[in-house]
């Protein structure tokens, strides 16, 4: 159909400045207007009737290349987002193709507006184009029709929110956990029986929004006369201020013998330090960040789309349309140690992602103690020796020390330290950590000067990666100058080189892997300049595995069969193993037989709930029975016990039994965790959702926690639970523990998760989380209730279009429906109270309904009008 006088077609997706200023096209006067239908790919009418100004004769397209098109309609077909940047020009992007377009370059058309050719369309866009006179449609047909939207860049985390939220804060102070560790060790011989009995008592707490850390060692666990504090630290970490006080390492290598005792402060400007997982203070990592920050500088041809990826998978982190200058940067990327954190960057030549594009590695090492341009961190010590004296519970304190340090990211690649320090004498301390961003080489020395006896002291290390199949390493300090390359020949093939010349001596050796689907083998072996050689083979194959390691003077060899099959390491197997020793001039040999078992259920921290090996050897010292056992099933109680009548070097029977109970006192009293002492730099939340019964707010004796679809129900920080943490929650009958680092956390719950016909009373929570203990939060789900039926008149007809309000007596609040066709009413989510009925606002009959927690989940009540009730027609 030929159309000769059309209005000319608005525009609204673009908005150019001036479109007037815009040049006409020059067209072909036997051109028309006309509506086609356009197609993309294999996708029919995705533009049903688009305008068109062209030519056809019945048969085919009369010069084709220079039909126009509106610009909107080829920019909805092609499914392009349209972008106006400051300098004018139009960017487009969609799922295989980002490139701009300076509108001053397009044309337009008296009736149809802004417009582009077909030659315009192939040109720009890189797609092919024909006219179906039989479907009388456009066809275009671009390469990117199949490409998925993986390649899209990932998008940024959402942001955490906390402003408005219930705030929950733990307590000032809490005892949070105590444990006890108790070593019993003896042995037997013909003369004599020699028993003895070590031990540790720890404790770990919340004080002044930081943990304290109290442990005791035991040298002889039944005479409190031989007890010695051997540590007691308080620790505050935050954003970038830490504080401890107690025992504590220098930040220098310290002179004199026994402990440091003493405060230190770290201040961290424009950075935050890397988290801490486990331990007490460490101030190598205070003084460091979780990674330092790169660009990334390179050139390519105007119109290249550069995308950067990271990780396995190649997830896209972000993109720059290369302009007219041919060079792109990306700016602020971290750097950081976790597996991978390598960049790469991808070249797509004019902006089609259908391409193959030219990939370049942007790969960086991470340098401990370096720090991003601009940043810095200062770091302030005082304290005295500690060192330990027998019946003195605390030990003798002396010789005060006091330092002073500053660190300073330079440059992208370099970072200086400088600090002062008195520690039996002045000493001036220097560091220095660089890597070049152009060369894969790390450097890092720290010395100290002293002027008495003019002392120093340093260590340097260098390490050289220029590809991923080589390293060298070189280490030097007062006592001796160490090498390390490590070199891959082919996958599965590594050599390595090593020196030493305190030893004075050189290693070279090789490891070799090799791994099928029921066949896994890996070797290594070494030797050195002085003869000693060592070597190492692991393999299994199918419900075999075999081990042996030796060296110069012993060597220790195990056949296994694992009635679990191939890769597992639990179950029953059954074991042969042979042991050997030459010292001493005296040759040692014992042949062990043995029956294993470890249990295929594992504890929340990975210990086999059971664990079982009875065993017999026979050897050069004699025979006898091995036995040992361990057991995980009781939470909060490490029990380990090994016998033996026999071993490689003696004829001794042996025995050793450990037992490590620990309780805990906050948030609850009960058995406790195996791993508490982590608390001394984590914190943790104690979640506690459970079914509220009475509707009280409080969790009585008779309601149950709810710990079911906590996957679903529970998101911390818009992340599973599970993902978020460093390790895996803790399910007990009381509630979740959940470690995690020191700070503010938003907590959502997620209605997937919800127990049927419950509600919480929040649905999300600000926490606060403190070193030293858990924060509790408790969560009641209140049930709520439907409340449907038939609304009628005094005829007994339904009423259409009613609303039925609900109002609680005691809070005011409305619930609300309104009557469909039938004259039938929900009222959903109602929790438990005194409720009156209102139709119209006047009361209904009946007009009162009490739901208490023995009402049916869904309570049927028909409602009648009040003969007052004056209806709207409207």
């Amino acid at each position: 159909m030929i159309f000769t006088d059309v209005p000319v077609i608005n525009q609204p997706t673009i908005v150019l400045a001036d479109v007037s200023q815009l040049p006409p096209v020059e067209q072909n006067p036997k051109f028309k207007i006309f509506a086609v239908g356009i197609n993309v790919g294999e996708r029919r009418n995705v533009i049903d009737s688009a305008l068109v100004r062209g030519l056809e004769d019945g048969s085919q397209a009369i010069d084709f290349d220079n039909w126009l098109m509106p610009f909107n309609d080829v920019i909805k077909a092609l499914k392009f987002t349209v972008k106006t940047l400051d300098d004018g020009q139009l960017e487009l992007r969609n799922v295989g193709l980002v490139t701009r377009i300076n509108p001053k370059n397009l044309t337009t058309d008296s009736q149809l507006g802004l417009v582009l050719s077909i030659a315009d369309i192939k040109k720009l866009f890189g797609i092919s184009a024909e006219f179906d006179i039989a479907q009388y449609a456009i066809n275009f047909k671009p390469p990117w029709n199949n490409i998925s939207s993986q390649n899209q860049i990932r998008q940024t985390e959402l942001p955490v929110i906390l402003d408005g939220l219930p705030k929950i804060k733990p307590s000032p102070f809490t005892f949070s956990s105590i444990g006890q560790q108790i070593n019993i060790t003896g042995s037997s011989t013909q003369s004599s029986n020699n028993i003895n009995t070590q031990g540790t008592l720890s404790a770990v707490g919340t004080i002044f929004d930081g943990s304290w850390f109290l442990q005791t060692n035991q040298s002889d666990f039944t005479d409190s006369r031989t007890w010695k504090l051997s540590e007691i630290q308080y620790l505050r970490q935050t954003k970038y201020n830490d504080l401890v006080i107690g025992k504590q390492p220098t930040f220098w290598q310290s002179q004199g013998n026994g402990d440091y005792f003493g405060l230190t402060t770290v201040k961290r400007f424009g950075f935050n330090s890397e988290k801490q997982f486990s331990g007490g203070f460490n101030p190598s990592q205070s003084l460091q960040g979780g990674g330092v920050q790169r660009s990334i500088l390179g050139k390519a041809e105007p119109g290249t789309l550069v995308r950067l990826t990271q990780g396995f998978q190649d997830n896209v982190i972000a993109e720059i349309l290369v302009n007219s200058s041919g060079i792109y940067r990306f700016e602020n990327l971290p750097i950081t140690t976790s597996i991978g954190g390598n960049y790469r960057v991808l070249l797509y030549p004019q902006g089609q992602l259908t391409a193959q594009p030219k990939i370049e590695e942007a790969r960086f090492l991470n340098l401990p103690g370096q720090l991003t341009k601009g940043t810095s961190a200062l770091i302030f010590s005082a304290g005295t020796n500690r060192e330990y004296t027998n019946n003195n519970f605390l030990g003798n304190f002396n010789n005060f020390k006091i330092g002073i340090g500053y660190r300073l990211g330079v440059t992208e690649d370099l970072t200086l330290g400088t600090g002062l320090i008195y520690d039996q004498s002045f000493l001036q301390l220097a560091e220095l950590f660089y890597q070049p961003a152009k060369i894969p080489i790390q450097m890092r020395v720290s010395s100290l000067f002293g002027q008495k006896n003019k002392a120093f002291d340093y260590n340097a290390n260098i390490n050289y990666q220029p590809s991923s199949s080589l390293n060298i390493n070189l280490n030097s300090d007062m006592l001796s100058q160490r090498f390390q390359v490590n070199s891959t020949i082919f996958p599965g093939l590594n050599i390595s080189f090593s020196g030493d010349n305190q030893k004075d001596s050189i290693a070279g050796g090789f490891s070799y892997s090799q791994s099928s689907r029921n066949f896994y083998s890996f070797i290594s072996a070494d030797i050195d300049t002085k003869n000693n050689w060592r070597w190492n083979l692991n393999s299994s194959w199918h419900n075999l595995q075999l081990s042996h390691l030796a060296n110069e003077i012993s060597s220790t060899s195990e056949l296994r069969y694992n009635f679990s099959g191939f890769g597992s390491n639990n179950g029953h197997s059954l074991t042969v193993g042979y042991d050997t020793n030459n010292s001493n001039n005296h040759q040692d040999e014992l042949l062990k037989f043995g029956w294993n078992y470890k249990s295929k259920t594992q504890t929340y921290d990975y210990r086999y709930l059971w664990q079982f090996n009875l065993g017999y050897g026979i050897g050069s010292r004699g025979s006898g029975i091995i036995i040992s056992a361990s057991t995980g099933i009781i939470p909060g109680l490490r029990f380990s016990g090994i016998y033996e009548d026999i071993s490689l070097l003696s004829d001794n029977s042996r025995f050793r039994i450990e037992i490590s109970p620990s309780i805990n006192l906050a948030p609850y009293l009960g058995l406790g965790d195996s791993q508490f002492d982590n608390l001394r730099s984590q914190g943790g939340i104690f979640i506690q959702p459970f079914l509220d019964i009475n509707n009280n707010g409080k969790l009585d004796k008779n309601e149950k926690i709810y710990t079911q679809y906590l996957d679903l129900l529970l998101k911390l920080n818009n992340q599973q639970i599970r993902a978020f943490s460093n390790s895996l929650p803790d399910i007990h009958g009381n509630g979740i523990f959940l470690k995690v680092p020191p700070g503010d956390y938003r907590l959502d719950l997620d209605p997937a998760g919800y127990p049927l016909n419950n509600k919480p009373v929040n649905d999300a929570y600000a926490i606060h989380v403190v070193a030293g203990g858990y924060t509790p939060v408790i969560i009641p789900f209140i049930q709520s209730y439907t409340v449907a039926g038939k609304v009628t008149n005094q005829k007994g007809e339904a009423v259409v279009g009613a609303r039925v309000e609900a109002i609680n007596s005691k809070t005011g609040k409305v619930f609300f429906s309104i009557t469909n066709g039938a004259g039938i009413f929900y009222i959903e989510e109602l929790p438990q109270g005194h409720y009156d009925f209102k139709i119209y606002g006047k009361p209904a009959q009946p007009s009162t309904l009490e739901i208490t927690p023995n009402s049916q989940s869904l309570i049927e009540m028909n409602l009648q009008l009040n003969p007052d009730t004056q209806i709207d027609k409207k």
